[in-house]
């Protein structure tokens, strides 16, 4: 190897790794040839020829120095994880903690540091806590905290001035792409409603509320995201900025659910609200006997379940999308169908014989 070319290696720390967000971020890395990846998880993973995993608990700052702090190679970080807890509140100090101790801990070794790319969402928008105001721009006012999105920006914001990096904050609606054992994942939750349908030989019923099955929302396709990442940790022109990041288009599940019942084999009937995390609580036996018919994939019921979070998405009955014109104007064209993306996830899961 040419001495130089080193200098030109860029080492993606990749935290989140497991996730629907790190896990395809770090696919589209191991396509790009200048870069080497680190993945770091509670959870760990297997090393490849491209990504070497590391298991580190970053709730624990002596465990996160001790992991992290050998890495001088790092030369960009890539924040997407993330801690579920009970109450809104009390995602903040979790979530802000585990940002905090891994960059205090890559920070001072890391001398060729050059960008830190949060990942964020809707609720800096405050979309979690009813009716926002759509489209949602990235120089919308703050509401009221607490809100880690925001505590973890404003950490970035205050600790960035006179250091060689720079941050990006990336605000995505649903991100939907394959992970398995993830809270937030809609797509698998989906897949598996439909595919116990299926099996059961019920029509696909819309579980949400009344008006949600006629708000115009919008999503984020996990590959598309992935490069929009990679895109503004690298262009300077997106230095210590955030950017809402989009399929591009709107829809309103009136018009996609069914489409997606077809796909399905399933027709549709009138919507009925229920709750998914207790329609599905007794469905454990189900899968296991439909994972064994169909010779799928021997993944437990619990890692190919987000119940909570279909019950959150499926109860937005208001419009839910943002304004990314923002990323367009800096030079991210890139753009994803939405029906198409939903067709895409559901042939993988098969492919992958994650469903039937």
């Amino acid at each position: 190897m040419n001495p130089l070319d080193s200098d030109l290696r860029k080492t993606a720390l990749v935290i989140g790794a497991n996730g629907v967000i790190g896990r395809n971020l770090i696919d589209h890395l191991a396509t790009l040839p200048d870069w080497d990846i680190i993945g770091v998880s509670r959870r760990g993973g297997s090393d490849t020829d491209r990504v070497r995993y590391i298991a580190a608990d970053l709730l624990d700052p002596s465990e996160s120095r001790r992991k992290l702090g050998g890495l001088a190679e790092v030369t960009h970080i890539f924040y997407a994880a993330y801690q579920e807890r009970p109450t809104w509140a009390e995602l903040v100090a979790p979530n802000l903690a585990m940002l905090v101790h891994a960059v205090e801990a890559v920070d001072p070794v890391a001398h060729r540091l050059q960008h830190i790319s949060l990942m964020q969402g809707y609720k800096v928008y405050g979309a979690h806590l009813g009716p926002f105001k759509t489209p949602a721009r990235e120089t919308d006012a703050n509401h009221m905290p607490p809100e880690f999105n925001i505590a973890q920006q404003d950490y970035l914001e205050g600790k960035q001035p006179g250091k060689s990096w720079t941050w990006s904050a990336l605000r995505p609606s649903v991100v939907c792409g394959y992970a398995l054992g993830n809270p937030m994942n809609l797509a698998m939750v989906i897949a598996v409603y439909a595919s116990m349908s299926k099996e059961l030989g019920i029509p696909l019923r819309f579980p949400g509320k009344p008006g949600a099955y006629h708000s115009l929302l919008e999503m984020t396709d996990a590959g598309l995201l992935a490069r929009a990442t990679v895109w503004a940790a690298t262009d300077p022109r997106c230095a210590n900025q955030a950017f809402n990041i989009t399929n591009g288009d709107l829809f309103r599940w009136n018009e996609l659910w069914p489409k997606i019942a077809y796909s399905f084999g399933l027709d549709t009937a009138p919507p009925l609200q229920m709750s998914l995390s207790e329609a599905m609580q007794d469905k454990e036996p189900l899968w296991n006997r439909m994972v064994g018919k169909y010779g799928l994939e021997q993944n437990s019921y619990a890692s190919v379940s987000s119940w909570a979070f279909g019950d959150f998405v499926f109860s937005w009955d208001y419009d839910f999308f943002a304004d990314s014109t923002k990323s367009r104007r800096a030079g991210f064209l890139e753009f994803m169908d939405t029906e198409a993306m939903f067709m895409d996830i559901f042939a993988d899961l098969r492919h992958r014989r994650i469903i039937p």
